[in-house]
């Protein structure tokens, strides 16, 4: 399947930073809820992260990551998630945070 390039444009993906990471005890799946900071212009939002197998609290708290901000928020047991935090599979199919590896604007947006 292909798409255009409207319909990429029209996913809007932007870094934010980790402010805030807890276990997320109600989830059926080990999970993180996470609160990010995107900026002033989106402002903090949060998301539950199902990638407990890479990453602590203390590694998550400060990260820079990449999330879809443009979905509608989703009801995940007792907490809405407002944004989809973006990975890869690794080898193993557990997912690996997207990440820039230079210091970027919060709330900067792929491109």
């Amino acid at each position: 399947m292909t798409i255009s390039y409207d319909d990429f444009m029209n996913v809007s993906i932007h870094a934010g930073k980790i402010i805030k990471a807890e276990i997320f005890a109600e989830a059926h799946r080990p999970a993180y809820k996470l609160q990010i900071d995107f900026g002033a212009d989106i402002g903090i939002k949060k998301s539950s992260a199902q990638i407990t197998d890479h990453y602590t609290i203390g590694d998550l708290e400060g990260k820079i990551i990449a999330a879809v901000t443009n979905f509608p928020p989703k009801q995940i047991g007792p907490f809405m998630s407002e944004v989809l935090v973006l990975g890869f599979h690794d080898t193993e199919n557990k997912v690996v945070l997207v990440s820039p590896d230079k210091d970027i604007k919060l709330g900067a947006r792929l491109s």
